[in-house]
């Protein structure tokens, strides 16, 4: 709740011992399911493979490039990428496989302890598996747990439906759409604002950690508690 300071007007809550916080670097951030792995050269053949078959464009669609080409153009991607000053970005590795897919942190402010999850992009092969709700655990995880940040956002394209619905079924709360945000391939892109916060975080990581363990799943690998049902009843939840 606000308090009121010598002068009658009310200012937000103290946060005792703040001081700014080490941005995040791409590191190995092990999982039971996934490595997520900083981004490399060595990554551009499995990425070609797993991003750009002939199915694949639709995967792209609200990204700011279109698919590469072939493996090479993957690699001027991933050159172009890791040469971005505002990205720390990771290759996705399913612990059975090779690289599926990528994400990146953005938008990343030590001063005041917030950073963006961005550019998340999975093969088919990733989407709707464990592997791929466990990525988020690790980020989030490494950005609240061992950085001891106060802010973790996820933005999308206001159209990127399946994006929006990923935020809120992950416990990310909707925050409202700035419009007229960017212009992508030419288009105009809403972005809609989703975050999770430091107060909020261990109740998510909970949900995150009874869904990923392994008695949740049953011989066949059917869930028997949907995430969203876990992260629905979080104080503050709302979608947009």
């Amino acid at each position: 709740m606000p308090t009121t300071n010598a002068y009658g007007q009310q200012v937000g809550d103290e946060v005792p011992g703040w001081v700014p916080r080490c941005p995040p670097v791409a590191v190995l951030l092990p999982g039971r399911y996934v490595q997520v792995e900083p981004l490399s050269i060595a990554h551009a053949q499995a990425l070609y493979d797993s991003l750009c078959g002939p199915d694949d464009p639709p995967l792209w669609t609200y990204r700011p490039t279109d698919p590469p080409e072939d493996p090479d153009a993957m690699g001027t991607l991933i050159e172009a990428i890791l040469a971005a000053p505002d990205l720390v970005t990771f290759a996705l590795v399913p612990v059975d496989g090779s690289a599926a897919g990528l994400a990146s942190y953005t938008r990343i402010d030590p001063a005041y302890g917030q950073a963006e999850v961005a550019g998340v992009l999975y093969a088919r092969s990733l989407q709707r598996t464990r592997a791929a709700t466990e990525v988020i655990r690790l980020m989030a995880g490494h950005v609240f747990d061992d950085l001891g940040y106060r802010r973790f956002e996820w933005k999308c394209d206001s159209l990127n439906e399946a994006s929006r619905r990923a935020a809120v079924r992950l416990g990310f709360c909707y925050e409202g759409r700035f419009r007229n945000h960017m212009v992508t391939k030419g288009l105009n892109r809403d972005t809609d604002w989703f975050s999770i916060t430091d107060a909020e975080w261990p109740d998510v990581r909970t949900a995150y950690d009874r869904w990923l363990d392994l008695d949740n799943f049953d011989a066949d690998g059917r869930q028997r508690t949907a995430l969203s049902d876990l992260t629905k009843s979080l104080g503050g939840r709302r979608d947009g």
